[in-house]
């Protein structure tokens, strides 16, 4: 007899008291995620709400930026091993932790990621520096998570990878598709990188695996306007899952909030139950 599934959530929270404010505990415990990826703490530990992470076992690293960056990762059981950052110059930010699980019925490594944001190359809003930061951010992400994946399946563990990517992989991952080919987010650099890491034998896209022919489905909206009203979206929070895994994937979605006002983040959580074998 299969056991529950898996859930696990990915979730930018934009700033974790911000969040928490606009309803993320309530989300939580309606939600119940057995592992949770968050993005943009944007706090030290001592700041974060008191009692928001009850149940958890909590893997956090905030870096050294105040009121900026840091990654958290969420578990119902305590990982037998954890790390943070993954020997890029950029580890002191607090964009990348992984830790390894033994959940019932299955092993996994796991990771929460925030790439950086970038900037284009060209035009009046073209920033080389930040162009060139988060390049070199891809480059050395990919290598790692090349290495671990491998590390993962020589011990006997599937792979995931979530977060915040900050990259629509293709046209069905925004709505402006057209006008956004210069745009950072859409470049044609990062989502070949994207394609790059992505195989039959390594990383597969669980929700576009689930969705293949639907537009998004979207993640973020900006705060301006009407975006969130009208839909107009980019899909750019994943959950990247070796192929076992992956084909054990039995839902996938994102939490779109219900109106404008109910949002608790610009970002929303993105939720995939997997199936997991008994483990009895």
């Amino acid at each position: 007899m299969d056991a529950a599934p898996l859930r696990v959530a990915s979730f930018n929270v934009n700033g974790i008291r911000a969040a928490q404010r606009r309803g993320f505990e309530a989300w939580l415990a309606q939600r119940r995620p057995d592992v949770v990826g968050l993005q943009e703490m944007r706090c030290t530990p001592e700041q974060v709400p008191a009692g928001v992470f009850d149940g958890y076992h909590v893997a956090f690293h905030p870096g050294g930026l105040a009121g900026r960056n840091g990654v958290a990762l969420l578990t119902t059981v305590a990982p037998s091993a954890i790390r943070m950052g993954f020997g890029h110059r950029s580890d002191p930010e607090g964009r990348y932790v992984e830790a390894d699980l033994d959940l019932p019925g299955l092993a996994l490594r796991v990771g929460s990621v925030y790439v950086p944001k970038g900037a284009t190359w060209a035009g009046p809003d073209a920033d080389p520096a930040k162009y060139r930061r988060k390049a070199s951010f891809l480059a050395s992400l990919g290598a790692h998570l090349r290495r671990s994946r491998l590390e993962a399946a020589a011990s006997g563990r599937e792979f995931l990878v979530m977060g915040d990517f900050n990259i629509a992989p293709t046209r069905a991952d925004l709505r402006n598709w057209r006008s956004n080919q210069r745009s950072e987010g859409f470049l044609p650099q990062e989502r070949e990188w994207f394609a790059s890491i992505l195989g039959p034998r390594t990383l597969h896209d669980v929700v576009r695996r689930l969705h293949p022919d639907a537009e998004g489905p979207y993640s973020w909206w900006s705060w301006l306007g009407q975006s969130f009203a009208r839909d107009v979206g980019w899909r750019i929070d994943h959950q990247l899952a070796t192929p076992g895994l992956a084909r054990r994937a039995l839902a996938a979605g994102v939490d779109r909030a219900s109106s404008p006002e109910a949002r608790m983040s610009d970002h929303a959580p993105v939720v995939v139950d997997y199936a997991v074998p008994s483990s009895g």
